[in-house]
């Protein structure tokens, strides 16, 4: 299985030249790390600040620099930094190219949930419902199965939703897979010593597999 690094490193593969990207709290602020050489990316961060860089070293740290998870980042140069109204303005006129969200159950219809825990104390639901509806492409980082051993890739999601059918591809600790137009989930690779009956069995949701399923390069 992936750990949370190898997870981002997978999806760091998926980002094009020129995108504009926000990169969700959790896992996803670790793609930042991984993006590809020769591949010139904007990250964009929905607290004001577009031109991430990746996690400063120990002597680059500046505790007024944070992304929207509160963790201090490094900017690239041609960075900019504004309001939070004039970020928001640019997700929901729709200038981001690709969100990487974290999850806490995916639907087979592609929908989300990853703001709230009933019974929990929760900050707010933060920028993920404004991205959800305006972005045009969403993956998903998340753990296939919580530590109890239930799937989060489900038929249908248990918890409060934060998007409905905006989920385009999946990367987990144990498959990349994709939401299929009329539902269900296509299985693309898996996760290095990860075989397919260890993905079946851990996705409750419908789940397709065609032919051999290539395992990951990282």
């Amino acid at each position: 299985m992936l750990d949370k690094n190898g997870i981002a490193k997978r999806i760091a593969q998926e980002v094009r030249d020129g995108m504009y990207i926000n990169l969700g709290i959790g896992i996803p602020t670790l793609v930042a790390n991984y993006i590809p050489e020769g591949i010139n990316v904007v990250l964009q961060s929905e607290n004001g600040l577009l031109g991430i860089g990746p996690f400063p070293k120990e002597e680059e740290v500046d505790a007024d620099l944070i992304n929207a998870g509160k963790q201090t980042v490094t900017m690239r140069p041609g960075s900019a930094l504004f309001s939070s109204a004039e970020s928001f303005a640019m997700i929901r006129g729709g200038h981001v190219h690709l969100t990487i969200l974290g999850a806490m159950e995916v639907s087979e219809q592609g929908d989300i949930a990853n703001w709230k825990i009933p019974g929990k104390m929760v900050k707010g639901m933060g920028g993920a419902m404004d991205l959800v509806a305006s972005a045009e492409n969403i993956i998903v980082a998340m753990q296939h199965s919580s530590k109890d051993g239930q799937s989060k890739l489900l038929k249908k999601c248990s918890l409060p939703i934060t998007g409905i059918k905006c989920v385009k591809k999946i990367v987990s600790d144990l498959a990349v897979l994709e939401v299929m137009p009329q539902g269900g989930f296509k299985l693309l690779e898996r996760a290095p010593g990860v075989s397919v009956d260890q993905i079946k069995n851990a996705t409750e949701g419908s789940l397709l597999v065609e032919g051999e399923i290539p395992e990951m390069k990282l």
